[in-house]
């Protein structure tokens, strides 16, 4: 039978991301099969978890594909189960293969559950992949001969990973304005880490790795080579494959040509998949330089960084970048000693929190850091110190996640250890421990989506360092918060955007009753801060400013502008439409940086002129002139 139509199936999260494992499969075999017997080739497919299973199935069943490979990873496991059951009654001539992360451990279990499957790829894909293809394409040879698979319950041993600048660029000009217009891009320049986080991937061990291979992966001291995998987000991380003790680094001319091509195609967003960007101090410091040096104005980059790892001359490098050029995400995960113990984790507190304070002071580049919740000798209390250390460091978003026990990381063997108890079913996440009490872990749930809705949506910037001022820790203000969504049903009916401010307030108000009018100026100030409302909230204080006073001002800013410089040429209207103009009595403006500031009633009214013409290009936030009224 002849095998010349071979599918690579991409299941994303969101449409918004991509899979780039199947386009760099793909690129291999075009690069390294040009032999190919006519009519063979690669083709890819790509769908999301939102869409019908029926759906995927019809547009499979169309495609007919002879060989059908599934990149399988912890959030789309369980719909290609479903499509498992379903696929070989409509096309039981196919052959169906899978691979990624979610597959590589207990496979045997994977092969036994679903008997009609034909094999699963271990490890690192591309030179299996290739192999995998002339052999149904020629029909030469035997499956058993091709290093890396599981077939008929044999496993065919461990591959040498290949050279990381033998891999090709897999994006092209077509692909790029077709494929993966308004979706992320991936790229990698580099595979491996030389970390051994035990919940990580990075630190996986093969199942058909000897004692002496996982002793030596669970070393702090070594490092080992990857493969492009997504995070429990759809976002891409890292495989283990188990070879050697070396992070392999692509070459630097490689690297500069690959990202000129983005920079060139203006392409809006690239996210590096290294694991560790920064591992390789040298390595890093000439891609910062590069894209510093070629920045086209528009593309934004974004790393996954140690910030303890910093150097003297990357910060240096960061400071010069455009505002938007780079962003860091940055894993602190906990700030307890013991917990950091147990999970191998290694890093510089100290140093981590005085260069992320470095970074932040260039008001340049975005910085996302990251805890998890359940991981062992954490409890609620220990969690709460963890969470207020980093909401200190004043990141621009804090991600409260929770442990996902992967397959085949070393988390997977400690959790009896440590009472870690987690789902079943993917994405495998905590549900308690020894320290954690599933009731601890609901409520770190609701004062996660707090922290979603009112910290990391940017929007209360203003107003949140102050009410935190009332509460013993930043913390507590969010488990406060989240009691009072709790008690009024919130978490069932979600408010929208614009009701939050009031829901904010109300809580704010039932908390202080005597500051009311300071929150309520707050809030009005940190919603004209991002955008110019034609809808005037309830909650904001009765507007004074006559008709007569403010075209009076805008009259004088188009005959002799002050502030408003960029508006010249337009009508006393037109600038008015653009901006707009508040009273306070409070010193709001004052809450980000100084909250104890505005506290205390002024002794005469200011206001606030709002000009949305002109932004702070990091925070979205309009710029804004405090005026006298003798100014107006």
């Amino acid at each position: 039978m002849s095998y010349s139509n071979i599918l690579l199936i991409g299941i994303n999260a969101k449409y918004i991301h991509s899979n780039p494992a199947i386009y760099c499969l793909k690129a291999y075999v075009d690069r390294y099969c040009t032999n190919r017997p006519d009519g063979c080739g690669v083709s890819l497919a790509e769908y999301t978890i939102n869409q019908p299973v029926s759906a995927v199935l019809a547009d499979l069943y169309a495609k007919k594909p002879d060989v059908a490979a599934f990149s399988c990873y912890i959030w789309n496991w369980e719909m290609v189960q479903n499509i498992l059951l379903e696929l070989p009654k409509i096309l039981p001539d196919t052959q169906i293969w899978l691979g990624g992360p979610e597959v590589s451990f207990h496979t045997e279990e994977i092969l036994s559950k679903y008997p009609l499957l034909t094999g699963i790829m271990i490890g690192e894909g591309e030179e299996t992949f290739r192999e995998l293809a002339v052999y149904y394409w020629t029909g030469k040879g035997s499956l058993l001969d091709i290093k890396g698979i599981l077939y008929h319950g044999s496993y065919t041993g461990m591959r040498t990973p290949v050279a990381i600048d033998s891999l090709p660029f897999p994006y092209d000009a077509e692909n790029l304005l077709d494929a993966f217009e308004n979706r992320i891009i991936y790229y990698e320049s580099q595979r491996g880490c030389p970390f051994r986080c035990a919940y990580c991937l990075s630190a996986a061990h093969s199942q058909y790795a000897n004692e002496n291979t996982k002793k030596d992966l669970l070393s702090p001291t070594t490092a080992a080579p990857t493969s492009a995998m997504p995070d429990t987000d759809g976002h891409f991380s890292i495989q283990k494959d188990y070879h050697t003790d070396k992070v392999r680094l692509r070459s630097l001319e490689m690297v500069q040509k690959e990202l000129q091509f983005f920079l060139d195609h203006h392409v809006k967003q690239v996210k590096f998949i290294d694991r560790t960007f920064n591992c390789n101090a040298a390595h890093a410091s000439a891609i910062w330089r590069y894209l510093l040096k070629h920045d086209n104005g528009v593309t934004n980059f974004h790393f996954e960084i140690a910030a303890d790892l910093l150097t003297e001359e990357q910060l240096a490098l960061l400071a010069q970048m455009r505002i938007g050029l780079i962003q860091l995400e940055i894993g602190v995960q906990s700030t307890y000693a013991p917990t950091l113990e147990a999970i191998n984790r290694r890093m510089d507190l100290d140093k981590l929190r005085k260069n992320v304070a470095k970074v932040r002071s260039f008001h340049n580049i975005h910085q996302h850091l990251d805890l998890i919740a359940g991981l062992p000798y954490e409890d609620y209390p220990t969690f709460a110190n963890s969470f207020n250390e980093v909401y200190n460091m004043t990141p621009h978003q804090l991600q409260l996640g929770f442990l996902k026990v992967l397959k085949g990381s070393p988390m997977e063997e400690i959790a009896p250890e440590y009472g870690i108890v987690c789902q079943s079913k993917p994405p495998y996440e905590v549900l308690y421990t020894k320290w954690l009490r599933f009731t601890d872990t609901l409520n770190l749930k609701n004062i996660e989506e707090m922290v979603e809705l009112y910290y990391n949506s940017c929007q209360f910037t203003h107003t949140l360092p102050v009410l935190a001022l009332e509460f013993s820790s930043p913390f507590q203000m969010y488990e406060a918060l989240a009691d009072y969504y709790q008690d009024n049903g919130y978490f069932v009916n979600t408010p929208a955007r614009v009701y939050r401010y009031q829901v904010l307030l109300d809580f704010a108000s039932a908390t202080v009753p005597e500051k009311q009018q300071l929150f309520a100026e707050l809030l009005t100030f940190d919603l004209y801060l991002r955008e110019n409302s034609k809808s005037r909230p309830a909650f904001a204080p009765e507007y004074t400013l006559s008709k007569s006073m403010l075209r009076q001002f805008y009259k004088k800013e188009t005959e002799e502008p002050r502030m408003l410089k960029s508006y010249c040429g337009l009508q006393e209207a037109q600038i008015a439409r653009m901006t707009h103009i508040e009273r306070f009595s409070y010193a709001v403006w004052n809450g980000l940086q100084n909250p104890t500031e505005c506290t205390k009633n002024m002794d005469s009214p200011k206001y606030v002129l709002f000009d949305y013409k002109n932004r702070d290009m990091l925070s979205y936030n309009a710029a804004f002139f405090v005026l006298e009224e003798e100014d107006l």
